[in-house]
């Protein structure tokens, strides 16, 4: 009798104890997903900020060179003019060069000081000793025809020092220029990859969702199930009132942690005024996703209603210019088919009021079907006109690349005189 009474009481603890256990690793999967999620946004808001940075600093420095290109063109051509003329007024550009190189090269040395590699030292250090090797010919020219040794200065021009020297300028200032696009082309490629880096951060992401979400449902079944084989109603009650807790307990986690990393990701870009656009398109796509998440919480034995999810994407930007029609029957979608497909539409619903129908008064039609085992969905835009299909791929065409494939279907697009068609086909199964 006692041992038998022990074995029951130590049932329902065990219970306990593994949902608590099912549940923490729930929450630690969102975490460290979300988590990772912070530092790679963080990595490519600094890309962002680093080349915007780099762009400045190329363009400042090769407005510099050519100050002093052009400071020296002006002062040889005042002085060939003055040494054939004799006419003082040739000598007005030759003055003004003269006056302007020098702060030139000040404004340079402060431009590169702390980022100049050693090669781009040398350069400058061997643009300015021409720079001022040059100027030191023509001054002397200038002196000899004012003192009346017109002979003697129109000898030195006609030998090839000085042309050795302008040739020695613009080498020197071509591989200045060269090394300082370098530098750039090689910024704009490390915030490439950074950004390239985000979408398979958002996928892994999904993915870790989808298994904390699945860790929910399990534990809403498996008190079910307990609920059951209880042979009394106040234990039937009580582990109804349990799984009910742990299910918003878990979901309650899951928004906070939204709430968080949208937090930090405006936060990371608040000094940053350039990085905003990618700022504000990290957390439309992380509102996705929230939204995708939301829409599972009505019923998680059968799903989310396909119907909700497609409301959930569009309703944000209806109004009476921009209009929608849904038609489809009443459909449930297995809850990891939710997160990848609400991602899609909702980069769908962003493009059309970017570049799309909404942008020019066109509607929306989305419809859906059952097709033997598989569902079909179809985006038609009503856009009159030539759409033209972008010239590269963007992060919502591999978006749409890895939803396809965690959703074992396809995804394609067409762009047409009458607007744009989305045709989306995948088995609808869990």
């Amino acid at each position: 009798m006692d041992a038998s009474h022990s074995t029951d009481g130590r049932g329902p603890v065990f219970r306990r104890a593994l949902a608590r256990s099912a549940n923490l690793i729930a929450f630690t999967l969102v975490a460290v997903s979300l988590l990772s999620a912070v530092v790679l946004i963080f990595q490519t808001v600094e890309s962002e900020r680093r080349e915007r940075a780099e762009a400045r600093q190329t363009s400042n420095v090769l407005a510099e060179l050519a100050i002093i290109n052009r400071a020296v063109l002006n002062a040889e051509t005042g002085q060939r003019g003055y040494l054939i003329t004799l006419d003082q007024r040739y000598l007005g550009p030759y003055h003004l060069a003269r006056e302007q190189y020098g702060p030139a090269f000040s404004r340079l040395r402060q431009l590169v000081r702390n980022d100049a590699n050693p090669r781009q030292a040398e350069l400058i250090d061997q643009v300015e000793n021409l720079t001022v090797s040059k100027f030191g010919e023509m001054a002397e020219s200038v002196a000899l025809v004012s003192s009346g040794q017109v002979l003697e200065a129109r000898n030195r021009v006609l030998t090839d020092e000085g042309q050795e020297v302008m040739e020695r300028l613009r080498m020197a200032f071509r591989e200045l220029e060269r090394i300082e696009q370098e530098q750039l082309a090689l910024a704009t490629r490390e915030t490439a990859a950074a950004e390239g880096r985000v979408v398979p951060l958002l996928i892994g992401l999904s993915a870790l969702l989808l298994v904390a979400l699945a860790l929910g449902y399990r534990l809403v079944a498996r008190a079910a199930r307990a609920d059951a084989e209880a042979a009394q109603a106040e234990l039937v009650a009580q582990a109804r009132d349990q799984a009910d807790l742990l299910a918003r307990e878990l979901n309650h986690r899951v928004k906070n942690l939204f709430a968080v990393i949208l937090a930090i990701v405006r936060m990371s870009a608040k000094d940053a005024p350039e990085a905003k656009p990618v700022v504000d398109s990290i957390a439309d796509r992380i509102h996705a996703l929230l939204a995708a998440h939301e829409v599972t919480q009505g019923s998680p034995e059968m799903g989310a209603s396909l119907r909700a999810l497609i409301e959930t994407a569009v309703k944000p930007y209806l109004s009476s210019e921009r209009r929608a029609t849904l038609d489809g029957p009443e459909t449930a979608l297995p809850a990891r088919q939710v997160t990848p497909l609400g991602l899609v539409l909702h980069e769908l619903a962003t493009n059309a009021v970017k570049y799309g129908c909404w942008s020019e008064g066109g509607a929306l039609t989305v419809e859906w079907r059952r097709v033997d085992d598989d569902l079909e969905i179809d985006w038609r835009e009503e856009q009159p006109g030539c759409v033209a299909e972008p010239e590269r791929a963007g992060f919502g065409s591999l978006l749409m690349t890895s939803a396809a494939r965690q959703l074992r279907g396809t995804i394609e697009r067409q762009f047409t005189p009458g607007g744009v068609h989305v045709a989306m086909r995948f088995p609808l199964s869990g």
